[in-house]
This record gives structure tokens, sequence and C-alpha cells, in this order.
């Protein structure tokens, strides 16, 4: 017997990527920074954990504050979330739930369906182009709530910022959402256009630029009014949602601007010469502005491939969906990780070819 309320009997949830212990793997399956924590970030962290007895300030003030400080806004346009998931959460339940159409891709971030679906939300999937690009127009009709990941997930491409604010003045009246959790990576922020827009949320996470997935830190930048309605679901759900130690560790993050530029800019030069790597094989690579890449090869099947993998030692992700089966995406790891997996590769394309 389920006691569970009959509306949910059917929601498919969303599947997060493997976290596997049966053997030591090069993990490049869930986007995560191959670089460790920053030092001022440990630091602290451990200055923080004495103070665990002590629930968390709800305000987050001291990171809001740095966040508001980098990205020159008010720290009343900020709100701090546990990951960038759950801000994203408060925006489906408590801005897209009413009878306004809520427009994102047929493919991008899986969790924006199942919140969707989860929330009771009127949405429609917006399929991409054949080159998996976005089609401004269709986000310009007016009427139609947006969310928008950019650059895409699981395709790594990026929308300009000329496009995005197209998107966003087609329709001032309703609320469109830009989910950047990759925009470090080698896009434009739109935060800039925040001032010039009401309609307007930026989501923003510390877990991949900044190292920090497994400490759950997520923001949001927007005007004040919108920031205070998120706030409001925010303390109606969970009002301690950050811990004093996340965000302590985030704060160092966001301080330590050097190690920030440094390990970014040693994953998008490692990005590149991966993607070289894979096209002097056959490979068709998507162009890709985060820390992953989406890649196919006519030889072998995506999800072959994805198996050959685990079974040495690699963890990729593949999405068994007719629109991306033939693919499979890889996260950018060190560059001594990414050389072992190109290698390996190419002994499996000769495995390949015998066959």
């Amino acid at each position: 017997m389920s006691f569970l309320n009959e509306i949910y009997l059917n929601l498919k949830p969303y599947t997060p990527g493997e976290q596997l212990n049966d053997k030591n793997y090069i993990k490049l399956n869930t986007n995560e920074n191959p670089y460790g924590v920053s030092e001022k970030a440990k630091r602290y962290a451990e200055e923080e954990i004495a103070k665990s007895r002590l629930y968390p300030d709800p305000e987050n003030s001291l990171l809001a504050e740095k966040i508001a400080e980098y990205y020159r806004v008010d720290k009343n346009q900020v709100i701090i979330t546990n990951g960038s998931d759950e801000v994203l959460y408060f925006i489906f339940a408590g801005f897209f739930t009413g009878n306004k159409k809520l427009l994102f891709p047929n493919i991008t971030y899986g969790f924006y369906r199942v919140y969707a679906d989860f929330c009771g939300v009127n949405y429609y999937e917006v399929p991409l182009k054949a080159d998996f690009t976005i089609n401004t127009d269709d986000y310009t009709k007016g009427n139609a709530n947006i969310i928008i990941a950019n650059p895409n997930a699981p395709t790594g491409i990026y929308l300009g910022l000329s496009e995005i604010e197209k998107i966003i003045m087609a329709d001032t009246k309703s609320l469109v959402v830009i989910d950047e959790a990759y925009i470090d990576f080698g896009g434009n922020s739109c935060i800039e256009l925040v001032e010039k827009y009401d309609n307007l949320i930026v989501v923003q996470t510390f877990s991949k630029s900044r190292q920090l997935a497994g400490a759950r830190v997520g923001f949001a930048i927007s005007n004040e009014k919108n920031i205070s309605d998120l706030k409001k679901i925010k303390y109606s759900i969970n009002p301690y949602n950050v811990n004093r130690v996340s965000e302590a560790m985030a704060r160092g993050a966001i301080e330590d601007k050097e190690y920030f530029d440094k390990t970014v800019q040693k994953i998008i030069e490692t990005r590149e010469g991966f993607v070289c790597s894979l096209r002097e094989k056959g490979f068709l690579v998507l162009d890709s502005y985060t820390n992953f890449v989406f890649a196919k090869h006519d030889k072998i099947k995506g999800k072959v491939l994805y198996s050959m993998l685990r079974d040495r030692g690699f963890l990729v992700r593949h999405f068994d969906t007719a629109l991306l089966t033939d693919f499979i995406r890889i996260s950018i790891g060190k560059k001594e990780d990414m050389m072992l997996l190109i290698n390996e590769i190419e002994n499996i394309l000769k495995e390949v070819e015998r066959i």
C-alpha cells in the first residue's frame, strides 16, 4: 500500500550521475571540479566548525555581501540557497505555478521537467534546432514564463548576451530565469541585465567553478522585490537552509579570485585540448562553454562506449533517450586524466574497427 498522494504516483524523479565505489574510477560523469577547494575556503570552514552548535545566520549576510560586492549589486538583490537546485525549486513553486505557460528547451537540465511536474506547472518543451542550438524566436512570442540554462546542459552550447536580452525584453510582464551553472567556463553572465529588467532572475552555483559541489551552495540575483518574494518561500520551507560550514567555504571561495581564475583557466585549456583530440579521432563534438563536452562517434553507439569506458575504470554520462542516445557527456578533469581517457578511447575505437 502506498500513502503517497496520487498526483505523484507517476512522477519521474531526476536521475543523478552515478556515484560508484566498487573500484577506483576516473570520475568524469557529474561535472565536478577536478581541483581541490581553495586554501582560504578550507581555513574559513575550520574556523566555523567550532560554532556548529549554533544555528547559521538565515540571511547568510556575510556571504550575500561578498556575492553582491563581486557582482556589483546590492546585497538585498541576493538570496543564498542549498545548491542552485533549491532556488530553482522556489522559483518553480512560487513563480511558475500560475496559469501562464512555462517554456524551456526539450533538451536541457533534467530537473526543470521534474520540478514542473512536481509543482503542477503548465509547461511546453521547445524543440532545439537540428544543431542543438536555441532558436531565439521561439521564446519571443510573449505571454509565457521562460527558463533557460546558459550554457545549456548537456549540450554545453552558449547563447550570447544579445540573444538573451532579446528574450527578456520581448515580454517584460513574463518572468525569464537564466540558469548560469556553467557560465564561468567561457560565457558572459547576464547579471548585468538585472538592473535593466525587473523580469529577470539569474541563478548560479558554487558547485562547478568554485569546487563546492559537496557543500551545496547556490544563489540567485534579481531585483529586490523578486528576491524578497523568494525569501518568503524560503522562510516558509527552511529558514536555515545553508549550514555554517558551507557558507564559510563559499565565502572563502568567492574571495579567492586568484585561485578561481587559475583553476577555471586550467579547465578551459584542458577542455580545448581534449576537444581537438576527440575531433582528430572522428568524433562530432558540440562547441562547449562548460566544464564538459558532448560528443558522439559514428562507429560506436553512445551506450556501448559508455559501458566499455566504465568497465575500464572511466565514468562518463550517457542519456538513454532517443534524441541523445548517440552521445556521451564527459566532464573535464585534470589534464593527465583526460590524456588517459583519450588513450583508452583510441584503444576502444581500434577494437571496434577489428570487429
